[in-house]
């Protein structure tokens, strides 16, 4: 056994049973003695952190055999009652000292939950500790044959615990009870319905609802439009903040994608103070969401989780984490001490027999454990009526159903209609009843008034792994190229006394040429990383987030249209596509007429064709495809008349709907400054108004020119902060 700390005198403790320089009094004998004797010593150790593995072993040996011993004591009928509560009493004062190391390293508490594992090295501590205190240990049961891993069993060994969060929880170890939280889950109690099945009739009850019929709870008219900093809400989102604001706190948000679920989360997260919050997301949108943040609830932080976490703010007011490495932080999530909830794309958590949909569970429960009344949000395009037995999982993250029966406020609602499941009238009844519970299901044509005829949305993505790596590598050494010629050009001048700088300021007119001649020479290069190669190697690497979340909408909303500007790009969204089983029509340059007019119509009139993944300049202009109104710009143009034309395959004459272009941006990249330079020139900057342009006044060239520029300043910029 590793030696854990020094006792008060500096003597090192030895190991427990080997070392008897004298015989021990009566009350000294037995386990409890040498527990005691640990506990003192782990208490010095983890004074000095960091928390070495073998004292990890030694808190949790220590913590187990406490409480075996608590059971041994409490079963033990030779034991008069005066002795049993001197030996519990005893047994006690060893658990308050672990419960003070565990306040200054909380991550001891994970090696006391129901799943944590014993390890070979803790079952022959085990073993030694009790031998020291006279007790035979139990003989180890033959190793079992291995069983393959299931979605059941999460590994453990996954689990993080970031610097951050250990931080956080010793600044806060104690989160208060909250006593309204244990009385909301005791207050609905089944009388009438006592014994009936319920669940499946409540299915059925949607499956049975003719058409037309209601899918979306009543809402209250929106007082106020305004929001954050000058920004105001559509009418529609409006009314789910409104409803907050009056009480209300579970949503099954299954308006349409470009309706704004995004902005009503968090602005009902404001209505009802539930922060800090928790939102689970798919990868590629987790950035974005970040963005959303700082756009409609600007004085809250956010912080996204990536990876194992390193990066993790534990003090931000919003923690966004994808359900991809969700498996790694539960533990710690868990105890955070969230007051609010969001899902996105909560169809994700159909599965229940899946880790992600478990872990989703889970911390849904701690919350509502925790917290009376949170805010649970389910954010998901995918109509309400599809598969309604996709909806069980939502129902019980929301709190409304458990694994066989409503409970609380629906089992309530439910018993007050007077009817069971052998009535008449008890399936229209039950619907509503689930209805009113929070579902809001709005549909573009729903509210078309609220929203423009057309607009562009952008989705910024961050590029993870070597590709994103290697993409900025390559952007800062472009940036370093155009500063040293511009330096270059400085030192020229340097016979007439010009300056870096002209009056503190960086000379742009100098700033343009450098950027012109660069430019000039990356048209002529045919090798090399110029400003071209790298936007295409952009576009490569945003081609799987893209391909994705075309992939999300075309489950969601059905028809897309997937537009790229390389042969590559397409390829690889065709890939994805066909691996995730969804039909697509290619619209490319090299086709022949008949091959193109082929593929265009299967598009627009097979109903099982999903995406048309088409080219930017070779589709972007004569096709109709207005059966979608919703289009994906993978890559980005040079000018806005390209990305209109492209827009207006789908915003033409005859298209019911408002159309929602999502433009893929490459998060902290040139690709975000050539998106908002396109905007500038353009008169895009009115485009979330109704989707219109002023003429295209500028060239490719002249936002080329801008974007290099603009690389140059900021490099200057940089060195000059230096």
């Amino acid at each position: 056994m590793a030696r854990t700390g020094q006792r008060r005198s500096g003597r090192a403790r030895p190991d427990p049973g080997t070392e008897r320089r004298r015989a021990p009094r009566p009350s000294e004998k037995g386990i409890i003695p040498v527990l005691a004797g640990i506990a003192r010593d782990l208490d010095g150790a983890v004074r000095r952190p960091p928390t070495r593995p073998a004292v990890r072993t030694q808190f949790q040996v220590v913590a187990l055999l406490v409480r075996e011993e608590r059971a041994r004591v409490m079963a033990d009928a030779s034991l008069s009652a005066g002795k049993r509560d001197q030996e519990l009493k005893r047994l006690d004062g060893v658990a308050t000292l672990l419960a003070k190391i565990a306040v200054r390293d909380t991550t001891l508490l994970t090696l006391l939950g129901e799943d944590a594992r014993l390890s070979d090295a803790a079952r022959e501590y085990k073993a030694t500790v009790m031998r020291a205190g006279g007790l035979e240990p139990p003989e180890e049961p033959a190793p079992a044959a291995p069983v393959a891993p299931t979605a059941q069993a999460p590994a453990v060994e996954k689990r993080v615990v970031p610097r951050s969060v250990i931080s956080r929880q010793l600044a806060n170890p104690f989160l208060a009870p909250d006593f309204e939280a244990a009385a909301e889950r005791t207050a609905a109690r089944a009388r009438r319905l006592a014994g009936w099945e319920l669940l499946e009739p409540l299915f059925r009850s949607f499956e049975q609802a003719g058409p037309g019929a209601p899918a979306c709870m009543a809402l209250p008219e929106a007082r106020s439009l305004s929001a954050s900093f000058g920004r105001e809400l559509m009418p529609h989102q409006a009314q789910v903040v409104a409803a907050t604001a009056r009480g209300h706190r579970t949503f099954l948000l299954a308006d349409e994608p470009g309706l704004g679920k995004t902005a009503q989360a968090l602005l009902a997260a404001q209505a009802a103070d539930a922060f800090p919050l928790l939102v689970v997301v798919p990868n590629v949108v987790k950035t974005n969401w970040a963005h959303e943040v700082g756009m409609w609830t600007p004085l809250r932080r956010a912080t996204v989780v990536h990876g194992d976490g390193d990066k993790v703010d534990a003090f931000a007011d919003v923690v966004i984490v994808n359900y991809e490495i969700l498996d790694r932080h539960v533990g710690w999530l868990g105890d955070l001490g969230f007051r609010g909830m969001v899902v996105d794309e909560a169809h994700f958590i159909k599965n229940k027999g899946s880790q992600r949909s478990q872990h989703v569970l889970a911390l849904s429960e701690r919350i509502r454990a925790r917290t009376a009344r949170p805010l649970l949000m389910a954010l998901t395009g995918t109509p309400l009526i599809n598969d309604i037995e996709d909806f069980r999982a939502i129902w019980q993250f929301l709190g409304w159903i458990d694994e066989t029966k409503p409970v609380g406020k629906l089992m309530t609602a439910l018993e007050d209609t007077g009817l069971t499941p052998a009535d008449r009238g008890f399936y229209a009844a039950a619907r509503s009843a689930v209805i009113d519970m929070g579902i809001v299901r709005r549909r573009k044509v729903d509210v078309v008034a609220d929203i423009p005829a057309r607009r562009v949305a952008d989705l910024p993505v961050e590029l993870d792994g070597a590709a994103g790596r290697s993409i900025r590598a390559a952007e800062a050494a472009l940036a370093r190229r155009l500063a040293d010629r511009y330096r270059s050009a400085v030192a020229a001048r340097a016979g007439d006394g010009a300056a870096e700088t002209v009056g503190g300021e960086i000379d742009l007119d100098l700033a343009r040429r450098v950027a012109a001649a660069e430019l000039k020479d990356s048209s002529s290069k045919t090798g090399g990383e110029n400003v071209f190669t790298m936007v295409r190697r952009i576009g490569q690497a945003k081609a799987g987030p893209a391909a994705d979340y075309a992939a999300q909408l075309a489950r969601n909303v059905g028809k897309v249209v997937f537009f790229a500007k390389h042969v590559d790009v397409m390829d690889e969204a065709e890939q994805t596509f066909a691996q995730r089983g969804i039909r697509y029509a290619s619209i490319r340059g090299d086709q022949t007429p008949k091959v193109r007019e082929k593929n265009i119509d299967a598009f627009v009139n097979d109903p099982d064709v999903s995406v048309a993944v088409c080219s930017l300049t070779a589709a972007g202009v004569g096709l109709n495809l207005q059966v979608a109104s919703n289009l994906v710009l993978a890559e980005l143009s040079w000018t806005d008349a390209e990305q209109t034309q492209a827009i207006d395959r789908v915003h033409r004459i005859g298209q019911d709907e408002p159309v929602t272009a999502w433009r893929i941006i490459a998060a902290q990249t040139i690709d975000a400054s050539i998106a908002e330079l396109i905007d500038s020139k353009s008169g895009l900057a009115a485009r979330a108004l109704d989707g219109a342009s002023d003429d295209d006044s500028t060239s490719a060239k002249d936002v080329q020119l801008e974007a290099l520029v603009g690389l140059l300043t900021d490099a200057l910029g940089a060195d000059g902060a230096d």
